[in-house]
């Protein structure tokens, strides 16, 4: 009797602790109801295509609405054919399990749980891997089905078993996985696809169609005879729909979309964003959970458009760059400066290690394994870029492409900060005009060493001397000489000052060079700068959000786009300065957007290429929409050496004039953006009506064939005195 009574009492006592520990903090019904799953939120363009998540369960809940009734059908046939007439524990499933499992000692005679005990795992999770603790697990969960039949409707627990099951590799939920293997929302899902998603739920990574697409054929035929057992299916469509090969549209999560780059940086402003309304409301939401959807301004047409200007004209001039290097004198050059990195590095004794990377290619990237020394060599000459459009009368970032590939090169090169050449001219400019100067007052272009600067000279880049340039001639040819002149007449206090009222961070050094273009600043910075001179003077601040609405309809956050923006330049200077730059675009350094490339609408333009063809900058802009690009390697150091590929011209506008050529070829795109320049005010007209070279005509002038002129002291403060009354480089009274 004792015997007997020892194991039953001790049986006994082990089904009460299970009992205890699976009823400890057990969810309440009320809690039940008020369950919310981790929901990624959606950023959208401004036309509504999606353009990204932010999640830490990649998840998007759907409604009962959007479930297929094929989806439905292969999810009950295969995991719960008596779903819809149990109350949460299906016990003739349970005595099958437990006869076959635990009796007979069979394997694989299923797990007995029903839809409603999964989703109660699914929803809570379970604590601990031994066997007392999955038993507690299951008691619990037994417990919970049959609450959650009581709290909700047959079809309510469908829709949330869907939303909450996972699919492995971080996707949560059947709209998720239908957008990661199929590209598709949950509506659209065919009947095959849905047998292939509801397969993988017995084995996520066995029977995953991207990983093992054997096992997922044959897993899916298995749901589809399911659902032809169960009179989901006639055998004829069961016969055809088994017959057909598994079809992806696979999307690796991070594989790089048209606009990673600019998704993070809508990031950084949504926590702004987030961080206000929570001092307003109380409430601190959270992008990575809260299901939230942001609309941005983003335009899709420009975004795609600059993404084909960017593989189309890249990948020729990559080819041109490698090929540089690939020549015995950039090969010995390269090998030197790797080598350098190597030892400034400390991976000299790594050099020849093998590594697995992905490389980029723009025919598609690869996987390949290769020597660190190599590696460096391949990033060096990497050509990179960045375009940046947005709308200069509001701010609004309409395209934002941050480099060639998010995944191997994610450094967002709109926010870099480079040397900008000729495209800090333009402020320069801005500066004499706000002084009073006019486009027809005339500039020297004499050849000059400044002694104290290590005789230092500026060169134009046509290597011609002589004659004189008007303001307008010089800034629309991009001539240097004349551009040093105009900077020594005015004050550098003045020119710093305008800088930074731009929106410039990086500080001006008084330089004889920065007239030339040696400041730094980022594609952001200039767009910023050149949407002062489309709008008429106001400086804008960039945004890329333009609402936050909660999963409930809410509105969150919207956009006032009514904002009152400073003034930084006089409406006269921006005439002049669109004016210019329209010459510079017809007649200048920019003539190649219209003849080469046949953009015909009106735009003002201006190109910059800095020191040793380093960077190549053009920027471009209408009262509609400014836009700005820029090339160049990752050092300095790696670049053309020739202007045939070494220029703004070359390299950067093109990017500029094939997006706009795109956006002009489509009628709805280009009545958003394309917008004419209002004509010169009356007391402007004719402002440009001056020759811009005139010859010097004295008999001395031969003189400077051969003889440059000497400057002993760049800041003598008396001798700048002289120069802003204008008296030097006027050698010669008449």
């Amino acid at each position: 009797m004792i015997s007997f009574l020892i194991p039953v009492l001790l049986a006994l006592l082990f089904f009460i602790l299970i009992i205890i520990h699976a009823t400890r903090d057990l969810q309440t019904t009320e809690e039940l109801r008020n369950f919310k799953n981790a929901e990624a939120s959606r950023v959208l363009s401004s036309g509504g295509q999606l353009l990204g998540k932010f999640y830490t369960e990649n998840r998007t809940n759907v409604s009962w609405e959007q479930l297929p009734d094929h989806l439905v059908n292969a999810l009950i046939a295969t995991e719960d054919v008596r779903f819809f007439d149990h109350e949460g524990v299906d016990s003739r499933s349970l005595a099958r399990v437990l006869f076959k499992t635990l009796l007979l000692n069979r394997s694989g005679s299923g797990g007995g749980s029903t839809i409603t005990q999964q989703l109660a795992k699914n929803m809570f999770g379970r604590k601990g891997s031994g066997n007392f603790s999955i038993l507690v697990s299951k008691y619990r969960e037994v417990i919970l089905a049959g609450r959650l039949e009581k709290t909700f409707t047959k079809k309510e627990i469908i829709t949330l078993y869907l939303n909450t099951v996972s699919f492995g590799g971080n996707i949560f939920g059947i709209d998720a996985a239908a957008g990661r293997y199929f590209n598709k929302i949950t509506e659209t899902l065919r009947v095959e696809e849905s047998a292939v998603l509801v397969g993988m739920l017995k084995a996520t990574t066995r029977y995953n169609p991207a990983l093992k697409p054997e096992n997922a054929l044959t897993r899916r035929n298995v749901v589809l005879r399911q659902m032809e057992k169960y009179n989901y299916l006639d055998p004829a469509a069961a016969d055809s729909l088994t017959s057909l090969p598994v079809r992806l549209d696979y999307r690796k999560a991070g594989s790089g979309g048209r606009a990673d780059y600019f998704l993070v940086r809508v990031k950084k402003e949504l926590d702004e964003i987030l961080d206000n309304t929570a001092v307003l409301s109380g409430r601190r939401w959270c992008p990575e959970k809260d299901g939230l959807t942001i609309t941005t301004s983003l335009d899709d047409d420009l975004q795609n458009f600059a993404g084909q200007s960017f593989a189309r004209h890249l990948s020729e001039m990559q080819k041109h760059l490698r090929d540089q290097y690939n020549s015995p004198a950039g090969r010995a050059e390269l090998s030197e400066l790797s080598e350098n990195i190597l030892h400034e590095k400390g991976l000299g004794h790594r050099a020849d290690k093998i590594t697995s990377q992905l490389i980029f290619d723009w025919k598609g990237s690869y996987p390949d394994s290769i020597s660190v020394r190599d590696s460096i060599r391949l990033a060096l000459t990497t050509l990179h870029a960045g375009l940046l459009a947005m709308d200069p009368q509001t701010g609004a970032i309409m395209a934002w492409l941050g480099g060639i590939d998010f995944i191997t090169q994610p450094f967002d090169q709109v926010t870099a900060r480079r040397q900008l050449g000729s495209v800090f001219k333009p402020i320069l400019y801005a500066l004499a005009f706000e002084e009073g100067m006019h486009p027809c007052q005339y500039l020297d272009n004499d050849s000059l060493v400044l002694t104290d600067y290590q005789d230092w000279s500026p060169e134009n880049f046509d290597r011609t001397y002589g004659g004189k340039y008007s303001l307008a001639g010089a800034l629309s040819r991009s001539m240097n000489i004349p551009a040093f002149n105009l900077f020594r007449e005015l004050e550098f206090e003045k020119l710093d000052s305008l800088w930074r009222e731009m929106g410039f961070s990086f500080p001006l050094k008084n330089t004889p060079a920065l007239a030339l273009g040696t400041a730094e600043g980022s594609l952001e910075e200039i767009a910023v700068a050149y949407s002062v001179f489309a709008n008429g003077g106001f400086k804008v601040r960039p945004w890329s959000i333009t609402s936050v609405t909660a999963p409930d309809g809410n509105i969150i956050y919207l956009r006032n786009r009514e904002k009152i923006f400073p003034r930084v330049l006089t409406e006269r200077t921006c005439h002049l300065i669109n004016a210019i730059l329209q010459k510079a675009v017809t007649e200048g350094t920019g003539t190649s957007m219209h003849t080469v490339y046949g953009v015909s609408s009106a735009f003002a333009g201006k190109t910059g290429t800095s020191q040793n063809y380093a960077d190549a900058w053009f920027a471009a802009y209408n009262p509609g929409i400014t836009m700005v690009a820029r090339t160049g390697a990752s050092l300095p150091s790696i670049h053309f050496n020739s202007s045939h590929y070494g220029t703004g011209s070359a390299q950067a506008l093109p990017l500029v004039a094939l997006t706009l050529k795109k956006t002009e070829s489509r009628s709805e795109t280009a009545a958003r953006f394309i917008e004419p320049f209002p004509p010169l005010p009356p007391g402007l007209q004719g402002a440009l009506g001056c020759p811009d070279f005139i010859e010097d005509k004295s008999p001395y002038r031969l003189i400077d064939i051969f003889r440059k002129q000497i400057i002993d002291r760049f800041h003598d403060t008396e001798r700048k005195k002289r120069i802003f009354r204008g008296r030097l480089f006027r050698r010669y009274k008449r």
